[in-house]
């Protein structure tokens, strides 16, 4: 900011001035630190107030472009209120805007006024699953025919290592559809889906995918995530869902480019 504006007095105090010009920056209530004056020692409430103004209209429009379909669901004035409420509670702790908004699903989730759209904060992360996928780190993706070669006795033992951008999302509510319909600029229409839907959301390319997860699905690359082997995977998803098929889930996945690598266990 212009020195002419906002002055501590002390240069030496600068660290000192800068956490207390920030402390009131997200509360309207709070006044304006008794640091902070204007040209020739004039206060600068206005100027201060501008300046938090400022601060938090950058921070509703960064969750806004993160958080798209969310923010088409709710309408704009909706968004904007409980973003600022959002804002309020959880104050940025990153300079980087694209990592704000980690806590805003959880938010949602506990906001008083969305209580009416249980499935909102499910919607939200994905969105918060597709922008971490979207920054997440490039790799090859495991060919189709990787598991061919290995023996049917040692695919138990076999781990799927998933790609660095690839993410889980579950839901008891139909939010693969919801996220779809509201993340374009085309109409709405009805949405006729209900029940449960899980998402698988990565990156193999330069695009974001956000698809369906089978029955089961979830919870086998959520424990394919955290490193088990495809064996223990599968007994997991089986005791979620007798639903489960073990072969439609490992083509999904390798279809989808989720998967980089396959090695037996304790070996990379």
């Amino acid at each position: 900011m212009p020195r002419d504006e906002f002055q501590s007095g002390d240069p030496g105090r600068g660290f000192d001035y800068a956490a207390a010009f920030a402390t009131g920056l997200l509360d309207p209530d709070r006044a304006p630190p008794d640091a902070v004056s204007g040209p020739n020692g004039k206060a600068a409430v206005k100027r201060y107030a501008v300046y938090r103004n400022n601060v938090t209209v950058s921070l509703i429009d960064a969750l806004a472009a993160s958080f798209p379909a969310t923010l088409r669901i709710t309408g704009p004035d909706f968004f904007r209120a409980m973003a600022r409420f959002h804002i309020r509670e959880t104050p940025p702790t990153s300079p980087l805007l694209f990592e704000y908004g980690r806590d805003f699903p959880d938010f949602i989730e506990r906001y008083e006024y969305a209580r009416s759209m249980p499935w909102l904060a499910d919607v939200a992360r994905i969105e918060r699953a597709w922008l971490d996928a979207y920054h997440g780190a490039d790799a090859e993706p495991l060919a189709s025919g990787a598991l061919a070669s290995i023996p049917a006795e040692r695919l138990a033992d076999t781990v799927l290592v998933p790609h660095p951008a690839t993410r889980a999302i579950r839901s008891l509510y139909p939010v693969v559809t919801i996220f779809a319909a509201n993340r374009s600029d085309g109409p709405v229409g009805r949405i006729e889906a209900a029940g449960p839907e899980d998402a698988l959301v990565t990156r193999p390319g330069l695009e974001v995918f956000v698809r369906h997860l089978p029955p089961g699905g979830a919870v086998f690359l959520d424990r394919l995530m955290a490193g088990e082997p495809l064996g223990a995977a599968a007994a997991a998803a089986l005791a979620e869902t007798t639903e489960f098929d073990l072969s439609a889930n490992i083509a999904g996945l390798l279809q989808a480019g989720a998967l980089t690598a396959a090695h037996q266990g304790g070996r990379a």
